[in-house]
Formats: C-alpha cells, sequence, structure tokens
C-alpha cells in the first residue's frame, strides 16, 4: 500500500509532470510506440499500471489496470477503460491478450509475480512490452540520490537490464528484444530524442518479450 498512497494523493502533481518535461514524456511514448510498431493491428493489449492513461491512451490501448482510485479517474477521462485491481492479480481469463504493456514496473511490490500473470493472460505468441529506468544510468540514479525527498520515488525500486531479463525469462519469455531512450540527465533534455537499438547508453529502456 505505500506505493498506491501518493498516487492517490498527488494526482495533479504526478500529471504535471508529464507537462513539465515534454520531451521526455514524448520521447518514451515514441520509444514505446517504435516497439508496437513491430506488432500486427488491431491487436487487444493492456496496460499495467495504467495510472492517469498517459501512456495508453496516446497508445491507442483501450483497457488498464491501476489500483490508485484517484488516478483511475484520469484515465477514464483519457478514454481508457480501468479496472481496479494490482499487477500481481490481474483480473482477466486465462489467454485473453495480444500484448501487456508495463510503464511503472519500479512501484511493483513483486514484480516476478506480475510478469508471471501477465504471461497467464497472453495468448500464444503474445508480447510483453517494458518500458523502466535502468538503474545504472543517470536519470534512476538522480532519483535514487533524491529518494528521501521524493513524493513517488521514495519507496521506489529501480532495476538493472540484466535483471529484469532475468525475470522474463522466469516468467516463461522469450526472444527479448531491447530499445534505449533518454540520453543525458532529465533536465537537459530539450528536445525529441528518438530510440536507439540495444541498451547501455539511455536511462529508459523498453523491452519487448514472446510468449511462444
Amino acid at each position: 500500500m505505500l506505493q498506491i498512497a501518493p498516487f492517490e494523493s498527488h494526482v495533479a502533481e504526478y500529471d504535471a509532470w508529464f507537462e513539465k518535461y515534454p520531451f521526455v514524456y514524448e520521447s518514451e511514448l515514441l520509444a514505446i510506440r517504435q516497439q508496437l510498431l513491430t506488432l500486427p493491428q488491431n491487436l487487444i493489449g493492456l496496460e499495467v499500471g495504467v495510472g492517469a492513461g498517459r501512456f495508453a491512451a496516446p497508445l491507442g490501448i483501450k483497457e488498464g489496470v491501476e489500483p490508485s482510485e484517484e488516478m483511475s479517474k484520469l484515465a477514464v477521462r483519457r478514454g481508457v477503460e480501468v479496472f481496479k485491481a494490482r499487477a500481481e492479480n490481474l483480473p482477466f481469463r486465462d489467454i485473453h491478450f495480444d500484448f501487456v504493456l508495463f510503464v511503472t514496473i519500479c512501484h511493483l511490490d513483486d514484480v516476478p509475480a506480475a510478469f508471471a500473470e501477465t504471461y497467464r493472460v497472453l495468448k500464444p505468441g503474445g508480447s510483453i512490452i517494458v518500458g523502466f529506468l535502468d538503474k545504472n544510468r543517470p536519470v534512476a540514479q538522480a532519483y535514487e540520490g533524491r529518494r528521501e525527498t521524493s513524493t513517488f520515488y521514495r519507496h521506489a525500486t529501480f532495476y538493472s537490464v540484466q535483471r529484469v531479463q532475468k525475470m522474463l525469462e522466469q516468467a516463461g519469455f522469450k526472444n527479448p528484444s531491447f530499445s534505449q531512450s533518454l540520453f543525458g540527465k532529465l533536465e537537459n533534455i530539450k528536445e525529441l530524442q528518438y530510440p536507439k537499438p540495444g541498451y547501455g547508453e539511455g536511462s529508459f529502456v523498453v523491452v519487448k518479450a514472446l510468449k511462444q
């Protein structure tokens, strides 16, 4: 519950971040969209941890899961159907979605359980797409340094690329492909950045892996 409380009490502050750092936000969106474009069209998708709908809505994802009621209200206004649930216990039948997106794994209580649930609800050949801040790169390290005074990242857990890849493998996912964005410090990103393949340079990493 520690992870949810700030998002219930500081919705406006959270949503304002995207206006404060528009090129960071658009660069993250572009990196995720690039991975989505590798999938066939007209698929059934879900965002887990949909928050205020800032990613699902512009990416055309119609359904989301979010435990924070106040955040969900903003997502609904942006046209997303929100199910109040946690990532570790998805309220959907087996073999239901073509892809599932995560952009907030640093706020999850149990990432391996969330990935296992995602594997359960995905169709064979379906994709998990995870956007996350690499703990070894500048943006996550800056948040780590301000942890004690941060509203949203006080209880966050940042992961390395290798750790995320290992958790995906343990859940049964195969063939991970990586791209990256956010090159440099957050406050220095003043224009749209185009994603590059791989990882190790950018702070924001997007990985797509398959359920076979």
